[in-house]
């Protein structure tokens, strides 16, 4: 008789964590489109990380992790989804290879990208509110060493960049102003002919 309610009981706890996944995976797509809102949401939940670590004076640690991880997930974020080191097909290296459009591939893409950066923002956030992880540290020699590991994984990711000529930054496909647009004396096809000739 005990097993029964502990299998039903099981059954709905999975059940009620199926529907919560489901709902929030739900949410989680409609927000695809909205860049803007969800970047936000990220920059306000930074804002509240930083102002708590500036509040209480601690949880330095937790921050300098934070910074390596968003510092990990920028430079996923630049990269080509293929290395142009590897032997095979990549990206063009002349005028004649480039003619077709490609758009540039990541490594990561964006809505991965903020979906990690948010999650690592909230979790370090949630982090600040138990006292096993203020580990006491001389946060000068943190902020130091996370400015000399910034610059140094930037300068090698510009350097790759520029090496293997890729910008990480698609716009398109480039549109002509006037495109399909006719201009002159038969302009639009041929109306403007027929009109002429009946002259």
């Amino acid at each position: 008789m005990m097993e029964g309610s502990d299998q039903e009981e099981a059954s709905s706890l999975e059940t009620t964590a199926a529907n919560l996944k489901r709902a929030v995976q739900y949410w989680l797509d409609k927000s695809t489109i909205h860049i803007f809102p969800r970047w936000a949401l990220f920059v306000f939940v930074l804002f509240v990380f930083f102002l708590r670590i500036y509040l209480i004076q601690g949880y330095f640690i937790v921050a300098y992790g934070l910074g390596i991880f968003l510092l990990n997930n920028f430079i996923a974020f630049l990269s080509p989804l293929e290395d142009p080191n590897d032997d095979g097909p990549g990206l063009p290296s002349s005028a004649k290879e480039g003619k077709e459009f490609r758009p540039f591939a990541r490594r990561l893409p964006e809505f991965k990208f903020w979906m990690a950066c948010t999650r690592g923002a909230a979790t370090s956030l949630v982090m600040t509110f138990f006292s096993v992880f203020d580990v006491p540290v001389f946060w000068p020699i943190l902020l130091m060493y996370f400015g000399v590991f910034f610059f140094m994984t930037m300068k090698r990711q510009i350097a790759h960049m520029y090496k293997h000529k890729y910008v990480p930054v698609s716009f398109g496909k480039h549109k002509y102003k006037d495109a399909g647009v006719e201009h002159g004396e038969f302009g639009g096809g041929m109306a403007g002919s027929i009109g002429g000739t009946a002259r």
